[in-house]
């Protein structure tokens, strides 16, 4: 009998999007256990603490046999290992992710030579969609349904919930 097989599938997900969860799916059906690993990077400032962005995935892959949610900070493979992955999930929506993907795949891959790298593609409907141009749409009140799951739609909108504009008064 083979061992469990787990995939990791590590990002910011700052916030975590429809795209994000089509391919946690995809993943679920590929692997016994996917851990999708939410990365504290320093360099960036978040919209969501890791802690929140792990609770909006615990709840948006709900449904999801075998699929959970950590934070991490630091290494990827250091993390892989821990969890005791096998393989990196990576999204590819266009030409344009591969270059910056093969190099850190070269990377992973000389740091950890065991661990495997699987790019999968989003739905067509994804293709184009990414947290950072969600949390633009939202910032300026713009329509996010159906680009985010709905846990994370209503935490965007209160996010950036603008107080209601005062009245002048009349004198």
């Amino acid at each position: 009998m083979r061992g469990t097989r787990i995939a990791l599938f590590p990002g910011s997900f700052d916030p975590f999007t429809n795209g994000h969860l089509d391919l946690a799916r995809r993943a679920s059906l590929l692997f016994d256990r996917v851990v999708i690993a939410v990365a504290h990077n320093s360099a960036k400032t978040a919209l969501f603490t890791p802690e929140e962005r792990v609770a909006m995935i615990e709840q948006s892959v709900k449904g999801l046999r075998g699929v959970s949610a950590i934070a991490f900070s630091g290494l990827l493979v250091d993390c892989a290992r821990r969890v005791k992955a096998q393989a990196i999930i990576r999204g590819l929506r266009a030409v344009s992710d591969f270059e910056f993907e093969f190099q850190m795949a070269l990377m992973n891959r000389r740091l950890a030579p065991g661990l495997e790298i699987a790019f999968l593609m989003p739905s067509q409907e994804y293709t184009y969609l990414n947290s950072t141009l969600v949390k633009e749409v939202a910032r300026h009140g713009g329509r996010i349904r159906g680009l985010v799951p709905p846990g994370v739609e209503k935490l965007l909108l209160a996010r950036f919930a603008r107080p209601p504009r005062r009245k002048a008064k009349s004198r």
